[in-house]
C-alpha cells in the first residue's frame, strides 16, 4: 500500500502555536486515502486540541470541522475566535450556497 505523503494540512493562530509548542511544524504532509478522512480524525492524529477547532478551509472554502478530506485538497485548520465566530458562520453559509 503506497502511504507517501499527498496533502498538506496547515494550521493557523492557537493551533499553529499549540504545534511550534510542542516541537512539531504548523505544516504537515499526511497520506490520505481516495476515499479521503474526517478532518477531526486528521486532526487528532496531528495532535491538534479538537476544542480549539472552529472549522476548516478546504479548497479556498470553509467548512465545520467533520468535513471529508480527500487527497490532494489544500487544507487549514481554523481556530475558535480567528477572526470571529459571525465571519466563519457567514463563510460556512456563502460556500454551502455556491457550492449547491
Amino acid at each position: 500500500m503506497n502511504t507517501i505523503p499527498n496533502t498538506t494540512i496547515r494550521m493557523f493562530g492557537v493551533l499553529h502555536t499549540a504545534r511550534q509548542q510542542s516541537g512539531l511544524p504548523s505544516t504537515a504532509q499526511v497520506y490520505l486515502p481516495p476515499e479521503g478522512r474526517h478532518a477531526l480524525d486528521i486532526a487528532r492524529e496531528l495532535k491538534l486540541p479538537i476544542e480549539k477547532i472552529e472549522g476548516v478551509f478546504v479548497n479556498h472554502f470553509a467548512y465545520p470541522p467533520d468535513r471529508t478530506i480527500m487527497p490532494g485538497d489544500r487544507v487549514a485548520f481554523i481556530p475558535t475566535g480567528i477572526p470571529g465566530s459571525d465571519w466563519l458562520t457567514f463563510c460556512l453559509r456563502r460556500d454551502n450556497a455556491l457550492q449547491n
